[in-house]
């Protein structure tokens, strides 16, 4: 398999309060991803409570009670929002990176945008 056939996946996090994306990994949906959204955040808080889906991959960095399922609503909302606008995320699009680093710079980009257009 090819790099440009091997699954990506866009792992995000989320400041519940403000909404506002903190976090961003571009990578494999496996422990790998889950530690990259980990060190992807600026400030890593030990003790908050983190939303997620079910994924296995969430317990090699979120620990026992502070982990919890569920209230992933408006990140689903934002995924959506990033396959109708960039166009680097539709199935056979002229507008392709050949490079993982330039759909991670224009995925950071889009985030920077829309968490600028917050009050």
């Amino acid at each position: 398999m090819s790099s440009h056939q091997r699954p990506l996946w866009i792992w995000l996090a989320t400041e519940r309060d403000t909404r506002l994306i903190v976090g961003c990994f571009l990578g494999p949906r496996d422990t790998l991803g889950a530690d990259g959204l980990w060190h992807s955040l600026e400030y890593p808080d030990l003790d908050v409570v983190c939303m997620t889906d079910r994924l296995a991959a969430y317990k090699s960095v979120v620990f026992g009670k502070l982990h919890r399922f569920g209230g992933t609503q408006y990140v689903e909302r934002f995924n959506a929002t990033l396959r109708a606008r960039l166009a680097h995320l539709v199935r056979r699009s002229l507008a392709f990176s050949r490079r993982q680093s330039h759909l991670e710079t224009v995925v950071w980009f889009f985030i920077h945008q829309d968490n600028a257009s917050f009050p």
